[in-house]
């Protein structure tokens, strides 16, 4: 959660000083586009990942953007379904897109990269009753490592 919170924090701030004339709900928005609010943020959960597509090599395949770019500096097209993007990133998503799919993970819109199984955003896609995973809370878990010492 720290790690998350830190990111979190981080971005806004960089929004905050780039566009100083903006609301904090518009700050808060375009944040949200890279970095999960944290009421909901499903890393935290354990059921989301992060991960792009390479070829046999190990060379990454071109799926538009960097991996964990920013939806400002690439004008959205982190966007999963940006038109942006060469025909041969698009292609490469589809197939990103397929897999994860298949495999019962839902993606998040806005970062063609995370992907989420049993978390809270995960149950609201798909529709599910409940989150397989919540939030784990660092001071909980630092706390029940200490117990067991």
């Amino acid at each position: 959660m720290l790690v998350q919170k830190e990111f979190w924090d981080s971005y806004f701030s960089y929004l905050k000083s780039k566009f100083p004339t903006w609301s904090d709900q518009e700050i808060y928005d375009e944040c949200s586009k890279l970095n999960a609010p944290l009421e909901v943020a499903p890393h935290t959960t354990g059921g989301a990942v992060d991960l792009t597509l390479s070829d046999e090599s190990g060379n990454a395949l071109d799926l538009g953007t960097k991996f964990n770019a920013g939806p400002l500096e690439t004008e959205n097209a982190t966007f999963t379904i940006a038109t942006n993007i060469s025909d041969e990133a698009r292609k490469n998503r589809q197939i990103l897109m397929s897999v994860m799919s298949k495999a019962g993970f839902v993606n998040y819109p806005t970062e063609w990269w995370h992907w989420s199984y049993g978390d809270k955003y995960w149950a609201f896609q798909t529709r599910h009753p409940y989150a397989i995973y919540d939030s784990i809370n660092s001071e909980i878990n630092t706390l029940k490592s200490q117990e067991t010492l």
